[in-house]
């Protein structure tokens, strides 16, 4: 009997990962019906992840946050224990705007550092926080600001002269903080959060420079305040510069995906499958940086177990870079379609492509 582990992240605005992995899964059996299937749907730290956690028996919890633009929320973290899983999406994401909102001049990442605040005061000595998904980019002082910081000037969006962390919640020097980043881009320059990332947040072209300069003017300040620049560290650029923030405070950068499948425990499932078949809404450059493909892919290779990945959208000129890590990348969708249909259809669409993987590697 063949053993195929199912280890797909969500598409997102179409279908979970829970969604995806089920969809999958059905596909497969449509074809053959004897093969053992093992789903493991997976994150990254976007959005997603909390929920994730919760499906492993975590507690849910609420507080009352302010989203990207000042609006009062309700998000939700999960809580394990004495360890909480917080989700940046859900108090600072772009999914909490509408396409005509988006604007980096104005998000920020406050939100999110009420959310850490909430889970300290739930009794959490270890956080768990994943920033993928994010609509700000304000370097995370919105955060740092939620959890006691001080500034000059108040307005963190366009730079900031000076950074006064004594005010910190005391709390925070005794909690594990553990980051689920699924980048590893710098806070500046060419590959960092604002030319990278920018665009997807509502930066016009002629306004990365400037959000570029005000990043790197918070940064002189943040490294004026800690003795010390975290600007270039590996990941600090993640979530519009939150990553940042968080390394400042001493916080742990992980490859959220890692995280994950540490939890769900996907190297066990691995160990003698004969196929892993994983997946994302949309399969790019980022996919090479630390993306869910990319860190299933890992796993599968230490278990020398061949990797497909699904994909509603599959950047080509990136295929050939993903076939050397040992990934064959497979569309969901094989003809012409308004991407409104695909994202409405995409449950039936990734059932039909794994239906195709099993017919083509003869899985029957």
């Amino acid at each position: 009997m063949r053993r195929v582990v199912i280890a797909p992240d969500k598409f997102k605005g179409s279908a979970s990962a829970h969604e995806v992995a089920n969809a999958v899964a059905r596909g497969i059996a449509s074809i053959s019906p004897g093969s053992d299937l093992v789903a493991r749907p997976m994150a990254d730290g976007g959005d997603g992840t909390v929920e994730l956690f919760l499906d492993s028996g975590a507690r849910e919890c609420t507080a009352i946050v302010h989203d990207p633009l000042g609006r009062q929320i309700t998000a939700k973290f999960a809580l394990d224990g004495e360890r909480a899983i917080v989700e940046l999406a859900s108090a600072s994401g772009l999914v909490l705007e509408t396409p005509r909102e988006r604007d980096p001049w104005r998000a920020d990442s406050r939100g999110t550092g009420e959310l850490i605040r909430a889970a300290l005061d739930a009794g959490a000595k270890a956080i768990v926080i994943g920033i993928g998904g994010s609509a700000n980019n304000d370097a995370g002082i919105g955060l740092l600001r939620a959890l006691g910081a001080t500034t000059q000037p108040i307005d963190a969006l366009h730079g900031i002269e000076s950074i006064d962390l004594s005010g910190l919640d005391t709390r925070l020097a005794k909690t594990h903080l553990l980051v689920a980043s699924d980048v590893d881009n710098p806070l500046c320059g060419p590959n960092g959060a604002s030319a990278i990332f920018g665009p997807q947040k509502g930066a016009k072209p002629q306004d990365i420079p400037k959000l570029d300069a005000a990043l790197a003017q918070t940064a002189d300040a943040m490294a004026r305040a800690l003795g010390r620049d975290v600007r270039d560290v590996p990941g600090a650029g993640a979530a519009g510069g939150v990553g940042f923030a968080l390394l400042a405070l001493g916080a742990q950068l992980r490859p959220g995906v890692d995280i994950v499948a540490e939890l769900c425990g996907l190297p066990q499932a691995l160990s003698g499958a004969s196929l892993c078949v994983t997946g994302e809404g949309s399969i790019d450059g980022q996919t090479l940086r630390g993306k869910t493909v990319f860190g299933v892919a890992r796993y599968a290779a230490q278990a020398n177990v061949p990797v497909i990945a699904l994909g509603g959208r599959i950047d080509t000129s990136v295929e050939a870079a993903l076939a050397a890590h040992g990934i064959v990348c497979e569309p969901v969708v094989t003809e012409p379609m308004p991407l409104e249909d695909a994202m409405r259809n995409a449950v039936a669409l990734i059932e039909a492509a794994a239906a195709r993987i099993a017919r083509t590697l003869s899985l029957d």
